[in-house]
């Protein structure tokens, strides 16, 4: 058994900042804690649009807090994103994500995050072998 307060997390290789300021992720669970699945907090600061495409994971996100515009970026359709509502990208969908105010998401990641992980150009996250790994 693992338990795991934020506070530990704070001040670690787990707590990533997106280099361009969309997010902050608290990763609690990476690839090597061998549960088969990743799960981050992720924090978005207000007024933040972001373009995701996660090809080689699938992510289920539940929010906590906040309130936030998911757009599928094929269909165009869109989603409103407040607290207790889930969303899963099932079929690696590419997906904008607009924060009306700060949310924050519990995400569960498979294949799971190793932890270090940031987004590409194209929105993805690297897998290990990945030639841009």
């Amino acid at each position: 058994m693992k338990v795991v307060q934020l506070s530990e997390i704070q001040g670690t290789e787990r707590r990533v900042e997106c280099p361009n300021g969309g997010f902050t992720s608290f990763r609690f669970l990476l690839e090597k804690d061998a549960m088969g699945f990743s799960m981050t907090k992720t924090v978005i600061p207000a007024g933040r649009t972001e373009v995701w495409h996660y090809k080689n994971h699938l992510e289920a996100c539940y929010c906590i807090s906040g309130k936030a515009i998911l757009i599928e970026n094929e269909t165009k359709e869109y989603h409103s994103i407040q607290p207790d509502t889930m969303y899963d990208l099932d079929t690696n969908d590419s997906h904008t994500f607009m924060s009306i105010e700060e949310t924050i998401l519990i995400c569960v990641f498979n294949p799971p995050l190793t932890g270090l992980e940031v987004h590409r150009e194209d929105g993805s996250y690297a897998i290990k072998g990945d030639k841009n790994d």
